[in-house]
């Protein structure tokens, strides 16, 4: 199983992927967490993940953690004094910093969406749909890139069926696991939470990601749901939306649910037993990698993406 993580800067995605990898010393060959953001990180107002960083953990779950999305300081990182940006997005066309900073969002959301069995799309609050907003732009511009089996086929395989691989992996496409974090104790509420998978549903009902139909009635109130009703009882099996509390500076603050630590050790439960989409093929960890590092050729080189690029820059909307 591939897990991929995107969102914007300080909303837990390190840490909720060093859940998901169960980093254990004493385990030989074992690479350290995923680097979190300290104190002094968050007072500099920087990042602390640049590109991708990969972790296989012991059960061979391979994970990748993300820069962020949205991020000021990767914008200021890119930028030159003339505003243009240090790093070539498309094929080493010039472009201003602001929208290479946006196309290099979009890229890395396509190239997640097409390696990755489950991408878990972090947000903070409960009224931030920036990222759904993103995941629908990848959904549109990942076209005609491969599942990374096919890429894997033997040069002697014939070619007829290679092609009939090649259709059937158009439509591949991760799943994705919606993660609403740094919440209240006000925003724990069956209501609002059957609200949000309505809305999710309605969000996504035109896409190509496979999303649950919920349960949740028409006009959710407190009142209509049962009085024994939990957020745990409604994010039980498999959900698209789990939602984690504000972390305290001592990670024991309890919520009506429990702990942070304890809301977290349910979401690493719900992924690593998430029935999620898979490759047409079995292939291997160093197959993957292979295959990854062409997919990532592949989205740099989209001529979608390249298209959006323009209707961007004459949009107006960034610097030329």
């Amino acid at each position: 199983m591939v897990i991929g993580v995107i969102g914007p800067p300080g909303v837990g995605k390190s840490t909720i992927m060093n859940e998901l990898y169960g980093y254990d010393a004493s385990s030989p060959g074992m690479l350290p967490p995923f680097p979190t953001q300290t104190e002094e990180t968050k007072l500099m107002g920087k990042h602390c993940t640049t590109g991708i960083d990969i972790r296989i953990s012991n059960e061979r779950v391979i994970l990748l953690d993300a820069q962020p999305v949205y991020s000021p300081s990767v914008l200021i990182d890119m930028m030159r004094p003339d505003g243009s940006s240090t790093i070539p997005v498309l094929n080493g066309e010039p472009l201003s910093a602001d929208l290479a900073h946006e196309l290099m969002g979009i890229q890395l959301g396509v190239f997640l969406a097409s390696v990755c069995n489950i991408v878990l799309v972090v947000s903070e609050g409960m009224n931030d749909l920036s990222m759904w907003e993103l995941m629908l732009t990848v959904d549109l511009l990942k076209h005609n890139i491969p599942d990374p089996s096919v890429l894997t086929s033997s040069a002697s395989q014939d070619k007829e069926n290679k092609n009939d691989d090649q259709l059937g992996s158009e439509d591949y496409i991760s799943d994705l696991c919606f993660v609403h974090a740094r919440l209240q104790g006000q925003d724990f509420s069956p209501s609002k939470l059957m609200l949000l998978r309505k809305t999710l549903e309605k969000h996504f009902n035109s896409s190509s990601f496979r999303i649950r139909s919920s349960n949740a009635t028409g006009q959710a109130s407190d009142s209509l749901v049962s009085s024994s009703s939990k957020v745990e009882d409604l994010t039980s099996g498999r959900q698209d939306i789990f939602l984690l509390p504000l972390r305290g500076q001592d990670n024991s603050t309890k919520f009506e649910y429990g702990t942070y630590s304890c809301m977290l050790g349910m979401l690493r439960d719900q992924i690593l037993s998430w029935p999620a989409r898979s490759f047409s093929k079995n292939l291997s960890e160093r197959d993957w990698l292979r295959s990854s590092a062409k997919i990532w050729d592949m989205v740099k080189k989209s001529p979608v993406i390249s298209e959006y690029c323009k209707a961007l820059q004459s949009s107006g909307l960034f610097r030329k």
